[in-house]
């Protein structure tokens, strides 16, 4: 891919799922996708056959790197070569994760304090990356749990994967400056060390979860850092930016190959087109359409997968309404339902009473 900078949906739990991205790849013509993060230590220990089909895609979401986060070095191992087998264009390691339930069991951001543990981590990915170029396969592995090879043999049948070529999968990493503090003069060469394909940084310590503001002048620092070591390994920044133009004078700022967009793509996917189409499709009306879209698709899904919990839907929903007129009742009225054709009919009620 030669356009810079790419423009990435970021990986955001309870958020980028299999509708969503479908949504923004779609509507926002976004470069690379990530999925949500899924737990090497979940899945390695019997809960794959639940957490697999986190790792469902269509093709039309191509390219997408699948995202993992834990401590366990032999898991990565097997996971990224789970994921080779899944076809994904790539596997990233969350190590910048905030969320309590992450940082304080020791995986996330919480590895930035763990250096040579992160290092490792690494270098078991890579190397299973690696290994599966050259013909091995999760099923060659010994002691791997019988819920992982099922799993990887459902998934590949659902969703008819059949050959996948051996190539030595890029492994990346998402974290940020530090835990307390600004520490990318220690950290980013810890992982500079190891060598992974791609670097993501968020432009906030451990500390500041997702307040205050980005760094941006600490992001342009690492960008410079990063290619002053070796120019081949790729630098995507992040942190709230907002916007396609917003991210073009970033990527100048940091020499970043690439900008993650998250937060501002909630309810609107069309953030990472140019100004003069935003513009264009900014209306009521296609945010409606949006948001219509967006629940059968995941509706759909959820049938795909014999799942019937509308819940998770329901945030995006208010997101796509909140800048109409009457915006507070909509919303409560949106927030309850339970079917896409509720949506569907709450939304042409609107419209019918109010244009």
């Amino acid at each position: 891919m030669e356009k810079k900078p790419l423009l990435a949906l970021a990986p955001m739990d309870g958020v980028t799922d299999f509708a969503f991205r479908s949504i923004v790849k779609k509507h926002g013509q976004v470069d690379l996708l990530w999925t949500e993060f899924v737990s090497v230590e979940a899945l390695c220990r019997g809960a794959a056959p639940k957490l697999i089909s986190q790792f469902d895609y269509g093709p039309l979401q191509k390219p997408i790197i699948a995202q993992i986060f834990g401590k366990t070095p032999e898991y990565f191992y097997l996971t990224t070569l789970l994921l080779a087998e899944l076809a994904f264009t790539g596997v990233d390691i969350n190590m910048g994760c905030p969320a309590k339930t992450v940082a304080q069991s020791g995986s996330g951001a919480a590895l930035i304090a763990q250096p040579q543990l992160a290092q490792e981590i690494i270098k078991q990915a890579k190397q299973a990356a690696i290994d599966w170029a050259e013909g091995k396969s999760l099923s060659d592995c010994k002691n791997v749990n019988p819920k992982l090879l099922r799993a990887l043999k459902e998934q590949k049948e659902f969703w008819q994967i059949k050959k996948v070529k051996r190539q030595v999968l890029p492994v990346s990493v998402k974290t940020r400056l530090g835990i307390n503090k600004n520490e990318l003069k220690t950290w980013l060469p810890t992982l500079l060390a190891v060598k992974p394909d791609l670097i993501t940084l968020h432009g906030r310590t451990l500390k500041q979860a997702y307040g205050g503001r980005a760094d941006w002048q600490a992001l342009a620092e690492a960008g410079a850092m990063i290619k002053k070591f070796d120019p081949k390994i790729k630098y995507f920044a992040n942190g709230d930016v907002k916007n396609y133009e917003e991210a073009l004078v970033k990527a100048q700022l940091t020499r970043a190959d690439g900008i993650m967009i998250g937060r501002a793509s909630f309810g609107n996917p069309f953030v990472f087109l140019p100004l003069a189409k935003r513009q264009k499709l900014a209306k009521k009306s296609n945010f409606f359409a949006l948001a219509i879209e967006h629940a059968k698709l995941f509706e759909k899904h959820n049938l795909l997968r014999g799942r019937d919990k509308f819940f998770s839907m329901r945030k995006h929903l208010a997101w796509y309404i909140k800048e109409v007129p009457g915006a507070a009742k909509l919303r409560a009225q949106l927030v309850k339902t339970n079917s896409a054709s509720e949506v569907e009919e709450i939304l042409a009620n609107y419209q019918a009473k109010n244009e």
